[in-house]
């Protein structure tokens, strides 16, 4: 009879205790989001001269921003070394993190995070410089590799070597800026990280032309938005922004044609774009959510021309990053 008592008491009590307020009703109240973002690598994210962000992963906070309060602009990016980005968003200083972070099983399991989707498919690999003539990654016998401290890359390294029974000397450097230029002033043979960021700090290199992306890719890199567990509501919005962007390019809507493909009879596009149903209010949204992010913002395909394509500085080709049906590993799951 005690124990149940007790029982009785305790629950008691926790009906008593208010409900925490969740993310999404936090960023409501603070009137925007705040977004963990890259300290500078073109194509993903990096600030102008006047403090404007862009790249993919900036895009993706803004089409947060869009479906929640239709304003792209209500965003505060808080740039994140890679040391610092998981504990930045465990600590609540940031509302999502969108970073070209690499999903992991010890990243959820253990920092207590959740991928919301993969909005870049990438992988591992090499850049030299020309004039070394290395074909290869297995020619690097020996050869110093500039890495940055706290990643995957610096894992991946040490597995790639170590299965291939070759020797290296990995030189490790705590930031992504301290690691390119190490590599740029002749520190290092070799430099190594995700091919898409390779592509992106070649831009900054004295001579960018003088060195080469090797063809090898050495580890799976689904890198994408991240947010803290506990809390599903925000977890389904952060991953239904990527969704949404995915479908919207499927269906062949984009920001120029968005306020005719309205008018469209097809219910899967009337079910996207709000015309149909209500499919924002589980998400915490108005029912027009979808349109919002393209409006503002586009489908993915057009986020990633724009800031990594071959449209771009970058000139990255989709490869993996396809839509499903034109043979990449793009998908997403239907709006109903």
């Amino acid at each position: 009879m005690l124990k149940k008592l007790v029982f009785l008491a305790a629950a008691n009590l926790v009906l008593a205790l208010p409900a925490a307020a969740g993310t999404l009703d936090n960023v409501k109240q603070k009137g925007f989001l705040t977004c963990g973002s890259n300290t500078g690598l073109a194509g993903f994210g990096l600030p102008d001269d006047k403090g404007v962000w862009t790249g993919l992963d900036v895009e993706f906070c803004r089409a947060i921003a869009a479906a929640v309060f239709n304003d792209p602009s209500k965003v505060k990016f808080i740039p994140l070394t890679a040391k610092d980005r998981f504990t930045a968003l465990q600590s609540g200083e940031i509302d999502v993190l969108s970073r070209n972070g690499t999903w992991t099983q010890s990243r959820e399991a253990d920092l207590g995070l959740l991928f919301a989707g993969v909005n870049y498919y990438d992988g591992q690999g090499f850049m030299v410089r020309k004039k070394l003539n290395i074909s290869a990654a297995k020619e690097l016998a020996g050869a110093s590799v500039c890495v940055q401290q706290g990643t995957t890359t610096e894992l991946n390294l040490a597995d790639f070597f170590r299965a291939a029974n070759i020797k290296y000397e990995g030189v490790v450097f705590a930031t992504a800026d301290e690691t390119i230029k190490a590599y740029d002033t002749g520190r290092c043979d070799a430099f190594t990280t995700d091919v898409s960021q390779l592509y992106s700090e070649r831009l900054k290199l004295v001579n960018p032309d003088e060195h080469a992306v090797l063809p090898d890719v050495i580890s799976k890199e689904p890198l994408g938005p991240a947010v803290r567990q506990g809390d599903d509501q925000w977890f389904n919005l952060v991953r239904w922004t990527h969704f949404a962007m995915i479908n919207a390019e499927e269906l062949g809507v984009n920001k120029a044609n968005i306020d005719d493909r309205v008018k469209s009879t097809s219910p899967e596009i009337r079910r996207l774009l709000g015309v149909e149903g209500d499919f924002g209010k589980g998400l915490g949204l108005t029912k027009d959510w979808a349109y919002r992010i393209v409006k503002h913002v586009g489908n993915y395909g057009e986020s990633f021309e724009r800031n990594v394509g071959e449209s771009s500085k970058l000139k990255i080709k989709r490869g993996l990053n396809l839509l499903w049906s034109k043979g990449g590993l793009q998908y997403a799951p239907p709006v109903r």
